[in-house]
């Protein structure tokens, strides 16, 4: 395959401080498989990468006011796990995109994501559809969760997906590897940083 940077967007999903960081709110779910994958380097790669080829760099983080007043007084499931555990606050260093990732000038930072699927209550579609852009690049958190929402729409909305199998990281190493072999494949046309990078080079 061939990838054209002026079409092209990377997407990094939820790379702040309360996953990313030691002393970040659910960090200690994620740092095992973070780990294994050796993620944020890889990441870092991708985006250098990117940035030298002239591909778009977005990120969606996710974002509450104190209180989660945006959300269901009752939440469930992750979100519930989100709120227990007081996490992405924003304003606070948790919900701060982690330093090695922080956005350049020229990259595009998402707003308005409340929930999992990316697309869902921000304004990414209008961007990505803005800048002629019709295939996305996915990292971040979960793989099973936030990325996966987001792959599964952006394939449902007619973008060519990528998926970067180690550049996602989940809280067990069963859900992620589940997601990679069963899911991704499905959705998306999963690749490794490496060789993401590799057929960048040769676009």
């Amino acid at each position: 395959m061939s990838i054209d940077p002026t079409t092209t967007a990377v997407v990094l999903i939820e790379y702040q401080n309360d996953f990313t960081s030691e002393g970040g709110a659910l960090h200690g779910a994620v740092e095992g498989v973070m780990a294994k994958t050796g993620m944020l380097g890889k990441t870092r790669e991708v985006v250098d990468a990117a940035r030298r080829a002239g591909v778009t760099v977005m990120h969606a983080p996710i974002m509450f006011h104190e209180g989660y007043n945006e959300i269901s007084a009752h939440p469930y499931g992750i979100l519930k796990g989100v709120v227990d555990g007081k996490a992405f606050i924003k304003g606070s260093w948790g919900a701060a995109i982690v330093d090695e990732l922080a956005p350049q000038e020229g990259d595009i930072v998402i707003e308005g994501k409340r929930g999992l699927d990316s697309f869902a209550s921000t304004n990414i579609d209008f961007i990505l559809r803005s800048k002629g852009i019709n295939t996305i690049v996915l990292g971040g958190f979960l793989t099973n969760c936030c990325v996966e929402s987001t792959m599964r729409s952006g394939y449902e909305n007619g973008y060519q997906v990528i998926t970067l199998s180690d550049c996602v990281a989940a809280t067990s190493v069963e859900e992620h590897e589940n997601a990679l072999t069963y899911d991704y494949p499905m959705f998306s046309q999963p690749m490794s940083s490496a060789d993401f990078i590799s057929v960048l080079a040769k676009s």
